[in-house]
């Protein structure tokens, strides 16, 4: 199997993909912020210490894809069209879902899984005063759409 990040010498690269079509591409991320239900009590009325825990994460995870190809050391720079990020609070967790959108060469997947885990990075930083147990699990990727490949969706 060839790997497109490697030359022929086995040294990184970033994938020269300037032959391939400029198409819309999406993709969606989502992940879960697991804490007490204390804590998601908190969050359902802005009662955190350390003020709007979920605006902040919001705003972070809008921020994490826009940053991703800094994080990120071979993926492209791409001009982001659009960005959600989406909390939802359950008894017991946060489910982060981000959805990216671009018309562009190379495919936006790395910018929905940035975000979903600098939101749930973010929610820690919040709530770790009152729940230093939290933790952010299962982040995929469910969904992209765009380019050569097409369609993708998690089972």
């Amino acid at each position: 199997m060839e790997l497109p990040h490697l030359d022929p010498a086995g040294k990184a690269r970033i994938v020269d993909v300037s032959a391939k079509d400029v198409t819309t591409r999406t993709a969606t991320a989502r992940g879960r912020f697991v804490t007490t239900a204390e804590v998601i009590g908190l969050l359902r009325r802005d009662g955190l210490p350390k003020g709007d825990a979920l605006a902040v994460a919001r705003i972070a995870g809008l921020a994490g894809a826009k940053r991703t190809p800094d994080l990120i050391p071979l993926c492209h720079p791409v001009a982001l069209h659009s960005v959600t990020v989406d909390l939802e609070l359950n008894d017991d967790a946060v489910v982060i879902t981000a959805s990216t959108r671009t018309a562009d060469r190379t495919g936006v997947e790395m910018e929905a899984l940035t975000a979903v885990t600098v939101a749930g990075l973010a929610l820690y930083d919040m709530v770790k005063a009152v729940d230093r147990g939290a933790r952010l699990t299962d982040i995929e990727l469910v969904r992209k759409d765009g380019g050569r490949s097409g369609l993708w969706e998690r089972g």
